[in-house]
């Protein structure tokens, strides 16, 4: 490393040495006072281009040194006010120190007509509430599904099941535009692949929420944010990119947006085609008083294609400076057709085969959604009074149809009976009507401000399976794997939010009251069940400047997981002759309480200290069906308690301008405690997960980005999952004007993003490795055409709250 080190040392002591020429000014607001930390570059006169950045200091003062012979501006932009931008400044040959006049910052406000060229954010932003994914800037997420690029989140895993974690923590809700999504499980990871990346403008990662949260999701919250024009005039993006793992993918994209005086239309629509694999290879083991009985060692190599449409469209009309109505519709359209073979081999007592049997499956899946939302915004006086309001209608249909077809053969692959054919119907229906206002106003006694609102929600959902007996010739109903289910819920919720902001001091305190009543019937036997409660979750926030670089925060809340509506239904539904997966009526919800401290250091450096408490944890628990000898149940309980602590530091760092890294380490230990399938447990184990996001900037518009995550060993419950680690790369080219770019990028490059892990209690005992086909080489395409005049945006979230994120999936 010294002999690498040292000439490239040389190399830049000989540059400094002949350019001694400097610029240095001061940043100041519009009260004349100094602007620290206010983003200032030193651009080419001739063409904008970028030579140096830095921060402003406490003074306000910058200087740039070492500068060659040229012409020169200045420019400096903050959050929340617009830019300021220097004459121009020329350096003649020699030793020359130039001083700029006094850039001055005004609030954004005053400045939305002007041209505003901003600096290119970093993937990951970690800010002192959220973490926060610019996934429009990623180059290595071009041409990828919201679902992959959820998986190089930090803290984020999705498990060989579809369930997704944040920070080894199950019971997260998403959002897509701040509207949670109806579904769960393996419905959620579907939607999720189908929704291109080109469509995603950025993913906040949210762990401790306000009360203006719905208070489901004790995990966290998720919230897609979809891409939106925000510029006067007629504006679109077409986006095109093709990748090739094993099989074949596809993302098509189109986004457009009219911006009027008095009326915004936009609208979009993304096509979606993918190939897969995933294969999943099983070893199961069976006792009986701690004593071998035998075991099935099967692979379950599975294959499917995916095909996506979504779409949207909305308007804004401003019917006044204080008033503005709007609309919107969109859904989705999917199908997903999936082929399979379980093959396997059954072990007697003594570990010797003895006989096998190979399902063969054909599955189609497809899904569809319509959803209108109704919106208003008025603002009352000029003080800062404002009230909104939204409408939902939302409904999701479901069809599969599927077709198993098993085989049963002795060591010498005779057939010892006839085939098992078996067929399955499951058409489901589920609506959702929500509606809620909010209001907020200025509290000048407090120096802060005050929030309130109501909110109250109906979802109704019918799901019919039916499995047929085919195995006889004729189409005999099931009616031991067939069931229809109805579900109604309805919540009613208000919540009040009282806001104060010092100079040194911020202090927010929430409450939420939420009423829940719910039934559900299972008409194929007549079982049915009733819930009626109501539940107060305070939220409390703090913080504290200690001073110009040190900042520190307190958050408290306490949240609810409502089980899904499938993790209710009773139904038993038909997997494999060895497995079948069944939903638990007597789920309750788990309840948590979370506390979170957090230190920021110079606005860029981040430690966060957390601890919850959950009682009454849902846990997916694999084991043994108590009526059927080596017959495996999947199926939802609720364990006593977890305790969970976490660790997360953020540490970003940069060398000059032409590099910038950012490196986010979570460590967290779950401590799962209680009883459940005959099994006392008592279990944890420390572990961390590493993520580091760089990105490498040249001339004449390219760029590069680099990304690798590594999981460390962790615990869910009974689970133990392996170690993991990934890494992903990726090269841009930027053109006409920067109204045009193409990306190259790699997606797990070794494929070692394979998934091993055991699980182990009372009579039974699994080990699993998962492979798919997550090694793609992605080449996309991105144009922008249109004006380029920034206009104030418009919130456009709905009504529909957590309540719709369990609709669907286990």
């Amino acid at each position: 490393m010294k002999h690498f080190l040292l000439p490239v040392l040389l190399l830049v002591f000989m540059v400094a040495s002949a350019q001694h020429s400097s610029i240095s000014g001061k940043v100041q607001d519009a009260g004349g006072k100094p602007v620290e930390y206010a983003n200032v570059l030193l651009l080419r006169a001739n063409d904008s281009s970028l030579v140096k950045g830095m921060l402003s200091d406490a003074a306000g003062a910058y200087r740039f040194e070492g500068l060659a012979a040229g012409s020169y501006t200045v420019s400096a932009n903050m959050l929340g006010y617009g830019k300021a931008v220097s004459k121009v400044l020329t350096l003649a040959g020699g030793s020359v120190a130039v001083s700029a006049e006094t850039l001055v910052l005004r609030p954004a406000a005053q400045n939305l007509k002007e041209v505003v060229v901003q600096g290119q954010r970093p993937f990951i932003e970690q800010q002192l509430d959220k973490t926060v994914m610019n996934v429009d800037n990623s180059i290595v997420a071009a041409g990828n599904t919201a679902l992959e690029v959820l998986e190089k989140a930090p803290g984020v895993t999705v498990d060989q099941n579809d369930n997704i974690s944040m920070r080894g923590r199950q019971g997260v809700i998403v959002l897509i535009d701040g509207k949670p999504v109806p579904m769960s499980g393996a419905e959620l990871a579907s939607m999720l692949r189908g929704m291109s990346a080109n469509a995603v403008e950025k993913i906040e990662l949210i762990t401790n929420p306000s009360a203006k949260y719905d208070a489901g999701g004790n995990a966290g919250v998720i919230d897609i944010k979809l891409k939106r024009d925000k510029s006067q005039g007629t504006n679109g993006t077409l986006s095109s990119s093709f990748g090739q793992g094993r099989y074949a993918k596809s993302n098509q994209g189109l986004q457009l947006n009219h911006r009027a005086p008095k009326l915004n239309l936009f609208g979009n629509y993304n096509y979606v085609y993918r190939k897969d694999f995933n294969h999943l290879d099983l070893y199961r083991e069976f006792f009986k008083d701690n004593v071998f009985t035998g075991a099935y060692d099967q692979q379950n190599p599975f294959s499917f294609s995916l095909n996506n449409h979504s779409a949207r469209l909305g308007a804004d009309y401003y019917l006044s400076p204080r008033t503005t109505i709007g609309m919107s519709a969109g859904g989705f359209s999917s199908d997903v057709n999936r082929t399979n073979t379980n093959r396997s081999l059954v072990l007697d007592a003594q570990r010797r085969p003895e006989s096998s049997f190979l399902t063969d499956a054909v599955v189609g899946h497809a899904r569809s959604n319509m959803a209108l939302n109704l919106n208003l915004k008025h603002t009352l006086d000029s003080l800062g009074r404002e009230l909104t309001a939204d409408l939902d209608y939302i409904t999701y249909r479901n069809t599969d149809r599927q077709d198993f077809t098993t085989n049963y053969y002795n060591l010498q692959q005779e057939q010892t009976r006839s085939p098992y054919l078996l067929y399955g119907a499951l058409d489901g229906d589920l609506t959702i009507k929500a509606a809620k206002a909010d209001y907020s106003q200025p509290w000048k006694a407090v120096g802060g401000s005050l929030e309130a609102g109501l909110k109250s929600s109906l979802v109704s959902a019918d799901n019919n399976l039916a499995f047929y007996d085919r195995s006889k010739g004729g189409n005999e109903l099931d009616r031991g794997k067939s069931n229809h289910f109805l579900y109604e819920e309805n919540i009613n919720a208000a919540y009040l939010n009282a806001a104060h902001k010092g100079e040194k001091m911020s202090l927010q305190l929430g409450l939420r009251l939420e009423n829940t009543r719910a039934n559900g019937k299972q008409l194929t036997d007549g079982q049915t069940f009733e819930r009626d409660y109501t539940q107060l979750f305070p939220s409390a926030f703090a913080g504290y400047n200690l001073s110009k670089a040190h900042n520190l925060g307190l958050s408290l809340s306490r949240r609810i997981n409502r089980p899904s509506y499938n993790q209710l239904n009773p139904f038993k539904n038909f997997l494999d002759p060895s497995t079948y997966a069944a939903g638990n009526p007597y789920l309750k919800p788990e309840l948590s309480y979370a506390f979170e401290a957090s230190h920021t250091f110079k606005q860029r450096f981040i430690t966060k200290l957390g601890y919850s408490r959950t009682t009454d944890v849902i846990l997916q628990v694999l084991a043994p069906d108590t009526t059927q000898e080596k017959l495996v149940a999947q199926t939802f309980q609720n364990l006593g308690r977890l305790d969970y602590y976490s660790l997360t530091l953020t540490l970003p760092f940069s060398i000059g301008n032409w590099f910038n890294s950012n490196n986010n380490a979570t460590f967290y230990y779950g401590l799962y405690s209680g009883k459940l399938a005959q099994t006392e447990l008592h279990k944890g184990r420390p572990t961390f997960n590493l993520n580091s996001n760089n990105t490498f900037t040249f001339s004449h518009g390219w760029s590069a980005e680099l990304t690798a995550v590594y999981r460390g060993s962790e615990v869910y419950g009974f689970l133990e999952i392996n170690p993991i680690w990934f890494a992903s790369g990726g090269v841009q080219k930027q053109f006409w004007d920067k109204k045009a770019s193409v990306k190259l990028n790699v997606s797990d490059a070794f494929f070692t993003n394979k998934v091993r892990g055991k699980t182990a209690l009372t009579g039974y005992t699994e080990n699993f490795y998962q492979r798919r086909d997550t090694r793609v080489a992605t080449l996309s395409f991105t144009y922008r055409f249109g004006r380029a005049q920034a206009a104030p945006s418009r919130r456009r979230s709905g009504s529909a709250e957590e309540e719709k994120s369990r609709a669907g999936g286990n």
